[in-house]
């Protein structure tokens, strides 16, 4: 191969960069990126990034000088909007086109659109620096934030912002925040952490209509309800950015389709970050993730198996958030309908394990660092989940 290109100026994209250099390819390297940023990292922005001036330096991935060094070359503020795999071309958002020998897609993901909020003008989003600049500026004037939405990106937004003071408001239809993936056992322990801080969470609850005025965007909610919001903050979770492959041959759903190697159907093309969805051999079914570490693995694993070792993709995902003083650490595929147990709880901290099909499939520490290693090392070895809540398996 003579020339690599990268799509997606993300986590995964630059990973692959360094890690295709790091084996030895000295042929061209080009990275396509949809923004005019130099790549950055991503899980400030709904933390400190909010609490004061947003500024890119310190979020980037790597300083300019290092695209330069390892001889990138630079295609930022277009968007990829379709791939032709006969022709072997990316086609951009300028109508231009960069051919490639060997193609690197990590385009990430997007956020959901809400149909009640997609044509408001101040419903804000929370997935890039353009939008954490825009959260800010409407934050310093606030009163009021509402979020819609009680994910990570939420939560997380809605801790910043009542540090800074203003009064928010959480709305979201499930029974508990971050319900989807963890269940309600830790989504109700964080409630009472916001809720302790005087965030107002409103749980099991759905938005009926939204109003904009000049001042104010009215949130009228199911039961009658209507909350004043002086900010609106949409948090509804996000999808895998794959439109532009539509007519590429590419195997799409939730995420392009990949085989464990993170290779897919089309020869020299290989997809790493949020937007693989790949077979995990050490839990046995097909998963996407869109979490920090996983873009990491994920970046260096798809580069290597480009240039000819395409040996499966394993892992036992890792993720975080810190809220207040709370800090989160998830090893494993918790899910929302597997058993869980809490081994250890206080004001302070959490320590839960989940299971699925009698084996440990997860755990969240919160505050309990320890605890953490044998927890993920149980996973890995697909520990009996009895064993694992009786303490035979964990400290």
């Amino acid at each position: 191969m003579r020339r690599i290109v990268v799509v997606g100026g993300s986590l995964a994209g630059v990973s692959a960069l360094e890690e295709l250099r790091a084996r030895g390819f000295d042929g061209e390297l080009v990275l396509v990126g949809a923004e005019r940023h130099l790549p950055y990292t991503r899980p400030p922005l709904s933390k400190e990034a909010l609490t004061g001036e947003v500024r890119h330096g310190p979020l980037a991935l790597r300083e300019s000088g290092w695209y330069d060094d390892h001889h990138v070359t630079l295609r930022l503020g277009h968007a990829a909007t379709g791939l032709d795999s006969r022709e072997r071309v990316v086609v951009l958002d300028d109508g231009t086109t960069v051919g490639y020998d060997g193609l690197v897609i990590a385009t990430g993901s997007s956020p959901r659109r809400s149909a009640l909020t997609s044509t408001l003008v101040n419903a804000l989003e929370l997935r890039n620096l353009d939008d954490a600049e825009r959260l800010v500026r409407a934050l310093r004037g606030a009163r009021h934030l509402v979020v819609i939405g009680a994910g990570f990106i939420g939560m997380e937004a809605a801790a910043t912002a009542r540090g800074l003071g203003v009064e928010v408001t959480v709305v979201d239809v499930a029974a508990s925040p971050m319900n989807r993936a963890f269940g309600s056992a830790v989504g109700q322990w964080f409630q009472r952490r916001h809720q302790e801080h005087g965030v107002r969470v409103l749980c099991s609850t759905a938005v009926e209509r939204i109003e904009e005025s000049s001042h104010r965007t009215l949130v009228r909610l199911a039961g009658g309800e209507t909350l004043a919001a002086d900010a609106l903050l949409v948090a509804v979770g996000a999808t895998a950015t794959t439109a532009w492959l539509a007519g590429s041959g590419l195997p799409v759903g939730d995420g392009i389709l990949c085989e464990p190697s993170l290779a897919t159907e089309i020869p020299g093309v290989v997809a790493a970050g949020d937007v693989a969805r790949w077979h995990n051999g050490t839990f046995g079914e097909p998963m996407r993730i869109e979490h920090w570490t996983n873009a990491v693995e994920q970046g260096r694993h798809a580069a290597a198996t480009l240039l000819g070792d395409p040996r499966p993709f394993t892992s036992v995902p890792y993720f975080w958030t810190d809220q207040y003083d709370a800090k989160l650490r998830c090893v494993g595929r918790p899910s929302s309908g597997d058993d869980v147990e809490i081994l250890a709880e206080s004001g302070r901290t959490l320590v839960a394990v989940f299971g699925r099909g009698g084996v440990v499939s997860g755990a969240v520490c919160v505050n309990a660092p320890r605890r953490l290693a044998a927890l993920r090392q149980a996973i890995a070895e697909r520990a009996p989940f009895p064993d694992v809540v009786a303490g035979t398996l964990a400290p």
